[in-house]
């Protein structure tokens, strides 16, 4: 596997250079992981990007929840795109439901226009959605780019018979990013088993304090397993 189709998911600037250190040359960024992620600052999108030269893809996610927005926070999203494109991140991660679980395709495609030319992956929005199979078709005619899904369960292991539904179904059209619960020991098979394109890693442990944060060392083990 190409090591730029291997992301790191990093939730702290020392997170990402961490990363780095163990070979990683893409990244997620956020903060609030306790929330499920949120847009990070522009100081951790600027150091990444300038001072680490890390593949940068930033979620852009306002606060945590559900992900069904009013047009503040859609407002404050296109406004953090804007800052993202100009920043140099190689990437925007979003995604958004309509209340009864369905993919919004308006605003999909609204933020595909947006991010343009910054290729759009859709999280794990996707794994609240109503019908997997159908969304699937819905976010590829929206125009993004990939879809980080754990096959709609709690971890990627677990979903593995709908990632592989999913990798078969796209056909090349959009990459499937297998996300959750991924570690070194895990990560080799689960791609064998369902031929996913990309796979998305926190490779996190927990500090002292009890805060989250990307461990270099299992990033290098994730890189060395699935080269």
């Amino acid at each position: 596997m190409n090591i730029e189709h291997i992301e790191i998911c990093c939730g702290s600037i020392q997170s990402v250079a961490n990363a780095k250190a163990g070979g990683a040359v893409r990244v997620e960024l956020c903060q609030g992981l306790i929330e499920g992620g949120t847009t990070p600052s522009p100081a951790m999108i600027d150091y990444a990007v300038r001072e680490l030269g890390m593949k940068a893809f930033v979620l852009v996610r306002p606060r945590g929840g559900d992900f069904c927005y009013n047009e503040l926070e859609i407002k404050m999203m296109e406004e953090d795109v804007a800052y993202c494109k100009k920043a140099g991140a190689a990437g925007i991660v979003v995604g958004f439901l309509h209340p009864g679980g369905n993919i919004d395709t308006e605003l999909t495609r609204r933020f595909v226009e947006l991010s343009a030319p910054l290729p759009v992956t859709f999280h794990r929005a996707f794994d609240r959605c109503a019908e997997p199979l159908k969304a699937l078709e819905q976010i590829i005619d929206c125009g993004c780019a990939r879809i980080l899904t754990s096959g709609c369960q709690p971890t990627a292991v677990e979903g593995a018979g709908l990632l592989q539904q999913l990798v078969k179904q796209a056909d090349g059209r959009i990459a499937i990013l297998a996300g959750s619960g991924i570690t070194p020991e895990n990560a080799a098979a689960l791609k064998q088993q369902t031929a996913v394109p990309e796979i998305h890693g926190s490779c996190k442990i927990t500090r002292p304090d009890g805060a989250w944060e990307t461990d270099t060392e299992a990033v290098r083990e994730l890189l060395k397993v699935l080269r």
